[in-house]
């Protein structure tokens, strides 16, 4: 797929962004990442419990989300935000933010209905990808046996990954 750049700035420019992490030196420097590749609105909220209330008020596009924090963290959370009928939003992009990258951590946002996932420390390059992918190539949201999120991506195969022969 092509991607017009001039389009894809555009539309990261217009992103309304919510940064959900306890750590207000990581919110800092994902702030300045965000601002590096162009997003202008970002609102940050310093736990889950206030997040739900920033996603009330702000209506966010797009939720970047830590994995721990107290009180409520990132997967409680998720299971909020993804329950159709009961959340007012449940359709909205979330990319989980992590220093954990295990296997089974990544796994278990699939599950929850996270559309990307991201290991700390993060790069402006790795933001942006995630967000054009949100925004440019778009996954329908689905609900079935208890799963309520964007459509699961196909696994990669041996014969997906080769490259035919010229």
């Amino acid at each position: 797929m092509n991607i017009n750049p001039k389009h894809a700035e555009y539309l990261v420019q217009q992103l309304n962004v919510l940064l959900v992490d306890d750590n207000a030196f990581t919110r800092k420097l994902v702030r300045g990442l965000l601002n590096t590749i162009g997003v202008k609105s970002i609102v940050e909220a310093g736990d889950g419990i206030a997040a739900l209330e920033m996603i009330r008020a702000a209506t966010p596009d797009v939720i970047i989300l830590d994995w721990e924090m107290p009180l409520l963290n990132g997967p409680e959370l998720v299971r909020i935000v993804r329950s159709p009928g009961v959340f007012p939003v449940p359709d909205v992009p979330i990319i989980m933010l992590s220093a954990h990258g295990e296997r089974w951590r990544i796994v278990e946002s699939v599950k929850l209905g996270v559309n990307e996932f991201l290991c700390k420390p993060v790069s402006a390059k790795a933001l942006l990808d995630r967000l054009i992918s949100i925004l440019l190539k778009p996954r329908a949201t689905v609900q079935f046996e208890g799963y309520y999120g964007p459509l699961p991506r196909e696994p990669v195969t041996k014969e997906r990954r080769a490259t035919p022969a010229a």
